[in-house]
């Protein structure tokens, strides 16, 4: 709906704002958008299928969106979208499969023209294309009251929902948060969906996160471009089909959080490790031998280490204070 009310959607409502916990909004001190033309994405999706949603579910005399077709979603972000409407769904896919590796995997970007009109949407994946299984999203924003069509949202309030960064700053999505879901191969993901949330907070249609916690987005949005507009979803890690990925296992460290010594549930020898930030970037890598490190000289923040060795590569998570 970007595109037609412009004038409208400068009046915000910031009664709603309440401070979360969740990564901020664009320019923000922990921030974890990833930019279009950041150099950890490998590639973009190539094909995309869109069923389409109405402008306003709880009237549906309106019709369905519009604006857009399923190309809009193919290739890099530009701005160039295809609006789902409520409930609309997108299904992409990409040359290649998707698979777990240190930090996010792939990233959904939207066309939001600043950081807090929101319009968010689930995101699920699959490794066979038919059965697909959602990321646990969260959505602290107070239910009190609706959200209007141009009211605002606090970006801290969300988590593992598509949508909540603004134009060219994708949200990104980890597989390992659904390692161990059954009838998921988290090494070899093949599709991706997008399905837009329904923000009101009327039982009767409310869309709910991984608690049962209506989702309390701007709605309605009752125009030929309403809902969530899918502008692009990109690869970060990736592997042509029919390659094999390596064995992944996790690994336990202790103490978590950590000042910045922390020691490993084993010993290697000879191991490659390498440490990357929330947005995949790599700040350390060293061959290792032993089963300590020292981290104190990295700035406080959650890292991903990962530790390869000829038959394995072990994964784990630590938070620096």
């Amino acid at each position: 709906m970007k595109n037609y009310f412009v004038i409208g959607l400068m009046i915000f409502s910031l009664s709603l704002f309440s401070q979360g916990g969740f990564s901020p909004g664009v320019g923000e001190l922990g921030c974890t958008g990833i930019h279009k033309d950041s150099s950890i994405i490998k590639s973009w999706a190539n094909t995309c299928k869109v069923i389409r949603g109405y402008q306003n579910i709880l009237n549906k005399n309106l019709g369905k969106t519009s604006v857009g077709d399923s190309s809009k979603a193919i290739g890099i972000a530009d701005n160039i979208v295809v609006s789902l409407g409520d409930r609309g769904e997108a299904t992409l896919q990409f040359d290649g499969e998707l698979f777990d590796g240190p930090g996010p995997d792939f990233a959904v970007f939207e066309n939001g023209f600043d950081d807090y009109f929101l319009e968010l949407a689930f995101v699920e994946v699959s490794s066979d294309g038919v059965n697909f299984f959602r990321f646990p999203s969260q959505s602290l924003t107070d239910n009190s009251n609706q959200v209007r069509s141009f009211d605002s949202l606090d970006a801290t309030n969300l988590h593992n929902l598509a949508g909540k960064y603004r134009l060219f700053y994708g949200v990104p999505f980890d597989l390992a948060d659904l390692n161990g879901t059954q009838g998921l191969d988290i090494s070899k993901v093949t599709h991706v969906k997008i399905i837009d949330v329904v923000g009101s907070i009327r039982d009767s249609v409310a869309s709910r996160d991984v608690n049962g916690r209506k989702i309390n987005d701007p709605f309605p949005t009752a125009f030929p471009s309403g809902g969530f507009d899918l502008d692009a979803v990109a690869a970060i890690h990736i592997k042509p089909t029919g390659i094999q990925v390596q064995n992944i296992q996790k690994l336990s460290v202790y103490p978590n959080p950590s000042h910045g010594f922390i020691k490993f549930e084993k010993s290697f020898y000879n191991a490659n490790l390498q440490v990357f930030d929330l947005n995949g970037r790599l700040i350390e890598e060293q061959i290792f031998s032993g089963n300590s490190i020292d981290l104190n000289e990295i700035v406080s923040s959650l890292y991903f280490i990962k530790i390869s060795t000829a038959s394995s590569v072990f994964q784990t998570k630590i938070l620096i204070e």
